[in-house]
């Protein structure tokens, strides 16, 4: 296992970090949540013993399940489909050639940084738990198993799963 710290990773797939926070931003706007503030990219302290976010986007707590669950899921849509479409282009693109690598960097750093974080994970369940209190839905049964998949595959990362799940959509966007 190669072991990169969170800081080199966050620094060499920035423009993925970059899209993750756009994704929640884009979805509070489309949700009719306000938002306080968004850093997009903030390189992190090596140094430090904190590890703290390399991007955020704070907000207003949602009114509902629905605005919730979508500000928590939009990078996991937004990032994915911007994986495939770049590897789409990229498989378009003159082989060896500027274009092709930028294309596939930028393909794999926004794949790499798909996955909501812990945290957004949680306030769908905990908003799930909520709404079940109250009669809820089928699909607020399905926040537990998301909630665990998010939570998986995040512990996952110090083993590239992250990498590999970038690799996987690049498959399938060079693959159309």
């Amino acid at each position: 296992m190669l072991f990169m710290p969170g800081t080199l990773v966050s620094l060499l797939t920035f423009p993925g970090v970059i899209l993750h926070e756009l994704a929640h931003k884009l979805f509070c706007d489309w949700t009719g949540v306000k938002v306080q503030e968004v850093k997009y990219f903030k390189l992190r302290n090596p140094l430090s013993l904190r590890s703290a976010a390399a991007g955020w986007v704070i907000h207003e707590a949602p009114a509902t399940w629905v605005q919730t669950f979508w500000i928590s899921v939009g990078p996991l849509v937004v990032n994915s489909l911007a994986c495939i479409m770049l590897a789409f282009l990229y498989a378009q693109a003159q082989p060896d050639s500027f274009l092709a690598y930028l294309l596939g960097w930028v393909a794999i750093s926004v794949g790499m940084h798909a996955f909501p974080s812990d945290l957004d994970a949680a306030n769908v369940l905990a908003r799930s738990k909520n709404s079940l209190t109250d009669g809820g839905s089928f699909f607020h049964y399905l926040s537990y198993p998301f909630f665990w998949g998010i939570w998986l595959a995040n512990k996952l990362r110090v083993f590239w799963f992250d990498f590999i799940y970038a690799a996987l959509l690049f498959y399938v966007g060079w693959s159309l």
